[in-house]
């Protein structure tokens, strides 16, 4: 949301923790006018087209959709306000770049991520409670491995599937990914990999703004952004399926637009009314525990 108005930028930084949360801006130029940060747009469907003053010091972030233009001494003030600012695709279906400082400006999350992910007790811990956000409820004593829970969300997964595939009346034929030729797919199979990559830049965006450490997933291991996989996958029976199943029944009754294109645009759109980025950033403080008002923050 924005504000019309003077503002005025104070020397005196806020505290993240009393701040709001994202401000989203798309269309327009953020730049520096007459002392004063102000995104000028030609208008979108949520903003009517003017020249917005931003309350920096109310915002812990900003995040530049698509046809937005930064000035250098827009960045300068946002930094010395430590505003952080993301590029992100339309509504966060993608992350191209995260300026520094970003995120909140006390270090508690990432410590107690990194702790937790250390100790080998804690760690399977952590992982059983992801799993169990993903099963709606506890899980049996017995699954304390990863290789028990993985079984287990397989088995859940594929009535999953099964269920989606029915409701959303889409001929399902098992998941298929062909890395070395993905678009020899199904469309099914096309659309959830491109809702997933929609996911994982959300998730991105999630870990980016809490200041966790994005290649210190507790299941994912091998990649720089396994935490972010992590943290996407809560999400995905829940969001990322359907909306891969809904992409693909409107696609089977209106062609238009190549599958990756309707599959995008209603995961931005879902992203956006679900609010699930900021989902994504409170689940990630519950799984850590942490408080952001901690005086050990």
């Amino acid at each position: 949301m924005v504000f019309k108005g003077r503002l005025g930028l104070e020397t005196a930084r806020v505290p993240h923790s009393d701040r709001h949360g994202l401000m989203w801006l798309e269309r327009g130029r953020l730049a520096v006018e007459s002392g004063n940060l102000v995104f000028s747009t030609a208008g979108t469907d949520e903003l009517e087209a003017g020249a917005y003053e931003i309350p920096l010091q109310q915002v812990s972030n900003v995040l530049l959709g698509p046809g937005t233009v930064i000035s250098h001494d827009a960045l300068r003030i946002l930094a010395r306000q430590q505003t952080g600012v993301l590029a992100i695709g339309s509504n966060g279906v993608r992350l191209y770049a995260a300026s520094m400082p970003f995120g909140p400006d006390r270090s508690a999350l990432a410590r107690k991520q990194a702790k937790l992910w250390a100790d080998e007790e804690k760690r399977i811990k952590i992982i059983r409670k992801m799993y169990a956000f993903r099963f709606d409820g506890a899980l049996p004593d017995y699954a304390r491995d990863i290789n028990s829970l993985r079984g287990m969300e397989g088995k859940r997964m594929k009535k999953v599937y099964k269920s989606l595939a029915g409701q959303y009346g889409v001929t399902w034929n098992g998941r298929r990914y062909d890395r070395q030729n993905p678009e020899s797919n199904d469309t099914i199979n096309k659309a959830i990999n491109h809702v997933a990559t929609a996911s994982y830049a959300a998730a991105q965006i999630a870990v980016a703004l809490t200041g966790t450490l994005p290649q210190l997933g507790f299941i994912h291991e091998s990649s720089g952004r396994a935490f972010a996989l992590d943290i996407a996958d809560l999400f995905r029976s829940s969001i990322m399926l359907p909306i891969a199943f809904e992409a693909t029944k409107k696609y089977s009754r209106q062609k238009g637009d190549s599958i990756e294109t309707q599959a995008r645009i209603l995961a931005g759109q879902i992203f956006r009314k679900d609010n699930v980025i900021p989902q994504m950033i409170d689940q990630i403080k519950e799984m850590l525990d942490v408080d952001d008002n901690s005086d050990n923050a």
